[in-house]
């Protein structure tokens, strides 16, 4: 006898909403259908565990092997989606599927209502498991035929989605539940898809749910010995590697597996496995890439870790779980906890989440720690192509976990005075520093080649002394909050204090005060302050700044960006024992008309801006007073007797 039922006058809304407001993709339904029959299939094998005697239907018959079967209509608009799982009586039919959100619909209708935004119903809907009203999204109707584990009854549910369904007894000959979709017509226009077509079916068992550990099954078609054959092909892989442990899975697997969800065509580099049990349950697999990808600095752009609940794919851009200066990552990250909105679209926030993503970055750093100290000439080649996106997450802006900031430190290598071509770390560095040491050195600029030979590394050069030498762009925002690293403090050689504990101020010869005071004077417009310092050795002059002034790689940064920045004043420190500041100082002793030595002062500073790879506001004007210089050097040359003889 079938009896006909109505739902709820907001249960009926809710229906309404789902249909047209909560699901952003059509493709959705199918997941959610399968999702379904895979956790009846789980409480099928927990169930035969408390009642072994249901594992026989009947008298000398079994139930057979557990499985999702996939399957198109004659009429080419109905697909069929069935399972042998534990099955519904008729109360749980009723209570199951007969009721949407059985608590909190007015609730959340209210709260709909308020915000007056049907956009908001992905924030506001909690985790009811109602996944199967998706499939009104693409059919005009949708029958449930069932039959609980251990009943001899079955009965069918149907509704066309207007608010009413019907329940009656109905024959079923195994356990388990079919859900029949009559698919509307799929409409060009809006590209709408015709999900009774193969290989639609296959790219979204595929996408959503290659990793059920059910097999996923559907009748296709198959040439066999030049005949056409009508055979069951599974869908899905159900390999998921992340489940098992690491010893059972063979290299090739791992490389297999990350060209699958990556679409790299190399090998990676190295990976991670985590398994976490527990307050909070996941368990993940992470790949390093042996190459960066070319949109690696290219906003937005799309992480590369899927989220996966209990085996069937949420998202792949999870934002959540990895911070943008692991962005590089691919993988996959497995939870049993994490609660998802109604649609399963949508993470909402929660606890669960900071405590994986906290995980995952502590996994990653002492994974790659591992790699440096394991394989140098590899994790070399590795932070040549990601260095400069990991150490993104020493700027403070991005530390949004405590403890980051050492871990990062732990695993960054950098170019540096003493390391030729190659890499340093910093307990590298703190291990081969000097007696009489107390800082850990760094130059930042726009170019490595213009650092290696910046007059500012004169005197730690003659001293032993290594140097940091810091060209990534980021390098510039984060190396001025650096706190320390093992008990050593940074300290930018820019700084007019940086080599404090170095007595500057020692007398090597007379002092030039004439020509320091000249400088000042001439240069007012550009300098703070002309001083007399042995930080150099072999150049005449430099720029440093004072302690609270920012520093000249970051102007020029600001600069070609567009922003409009206030040209810094900076100190000028002169070498006493450089010949031109010696000449200087004998010029202005002999009386040497103050006008036409300003030249030599303007050209001083440009070779100081040059010398740290600098831009000259105006290049004609040095041009000239090169020009001029070289006419009076060669004029003196030319001497009394070179004017006609």
């Amino acid at each position: 006898m079938q009896e006909r039922f109505s739902f709820q006058t907001e249960a009926k809304q809710l229906l309404e909403l789902m249909i047209h407001s909560v699901y952003s993709n059509r493709d959705i339904f199918l997941r959610e259908l399968v999702s379904n029959a895979s956790d009846a299939l789980d409480k099928r094998r927990i169930e035969l565990l408390a009642h072994p005697e249901y594992e026989e239907m009947e008298p000398g018959k079994k139930l057979s092997s557990p499985g999702i079967r996939l399957s198109r209509g004659d009429e080419g608009n109905i697909l069929f989606v069935s399972d042998n799982g534990v099955g519904m009586n008729r109360d749980e039919l009723t209570s199951y599927i007969g009721t949407i959100a059985r608590s909190g619909t007015k609730e959340f209708l209210a709260a709909l209502k308020e915000r007056k935004e049907a956009a908001s119903a992905e924030a506001l809907i909690g985790q009811f498991g109602v996944g199967f009203y998706s499939s009104f999204m693409v059919a005009d109707r949708v029958d449930v035929v069932t039959r609980r584990l251990g009943d001899e009854k079955g009965w069918r549910f149907s509704s066309p989605g207007d608010g009413t369904y019907t329940i009656e007894e109905s024959e079923k000959e195994e356990p388990g539940t079919t859900v029949i979709v009559y698919l509307k017509k799929p409409d060009p226009e809006k590209n709408e898809k015709d999900y009774t077509d193969e290989w639609t079916i296959r790219d979204i068992i595929r996408k959503y749910s290659d990793f059920i550990a059910y097999p996923i099954v559907m009748a296709t078609e198959k040439k066999i010995d030049g005949n056409t054959e009508v055979v069951d092909e599974v869908l899905n892989s159900g390999k998921a590697i992340w489940r098992r442990s690491e010893k059972d899975v063979s290299d090739e697997e791992y490389t297999e597996f990350y060209k699958h969800i990556s679409g790299d065509w190399e090998p990676p580099l190295g990976h991670v496995t985590f398994s976490v049990e527990g307050g909070t349950e996941f368990r993940g697999l992470l790949f390093f890439p042996a190459r960066a990808p070319f949109d690696l600095h290219f906003a937005p752009r799309r992480e590369g870790v899927s989220l996966y609940i209990k085996n069937v794919f949420i998202m792949n851009d999870c934002k959540g779980l990895v911070p943008s200066w692991l962005r590089f990552i691919a993988g996959v990250v497995d939870s049993e906890d994490l609660p998802l909105n109604i649609s399963r679209e949508i993470l909402q926030d929660n606890p669960h989440l900071r405590i994986i993503r906290k995980s995952l970055i502590r996994r990653v750093l002492s994974a790659l720690k591992k790699m440096m100290g394991e394989d140098r000439t590899k994790y070399n080649g590795f932070w040549k192509e990601f260095g400069s996106v990991i150490k993104e997450g020493l700027v403070p802006a991005e530390l949004s976990e405590k403890g980051n900031m050492d871990g990062i430190l732990d695993v960054c290598l950098f170019p540096s005075l003493n390391a030729g071509d190659g890499y340093i770390s910093l307990k590298e560095y703190v291990d081969s520093m000097k007696e009489g040491q107390k800082y850990i050195y760094y130059l930042t600029g726009r170019k490595l080649s213009v650092l290696r030979s910046s007059p500012l590394l004169e005197r730690c050069r003659r001293m032993g002394w290594d140097v940091l030498l810091l060209a990534d762009p980021v390098d510039e925002i984060f190396a001025p909050s650096l706190p320390s690293f093992e008990g050593k403090e940074f300290r930018s050689l820019e700084r007019e204090d940086a080599l404090e504990e170095v007595d500057l101020s020692a007398s090597e010869g007379e002092k030039p005060e004439g020509a320091a005071g000249f400088l000042k004077e001439v240069l007012s417009d550009f300098v703070k302050d002309v001083r007399i310092s042995f930080r150099l050795t072999n150049s005449p002059a430099c720029l440093v700044n004072d302690r609270e002034g920012g520093s000249f790689a970051m102007e020029q940064i600001l600069r070609s960006m567009g922003q409009e920045v206030p040209p810094m004043k900076r100190i000028m420190e002169i070498n006493p024992g450089h010949p031109v500041i010696k000449g200087l100082q004998r010029l202005l002793d002999s009386g040497e008309d103050m006008g036409s030595m300003k030249e030599y002062a303007f050209l001083l500073h440009d070779q100081c801006i040059l010398a740290e790879g600098g831009h000259i506001e105006d290049p004609s004007l040095l041009a000239n007073r090169i020009a001029v210089m070289l006419s009076r050097m060669l004029e003196a040359e030319k001497g009394p007797e070179s004017t006609g003889l």
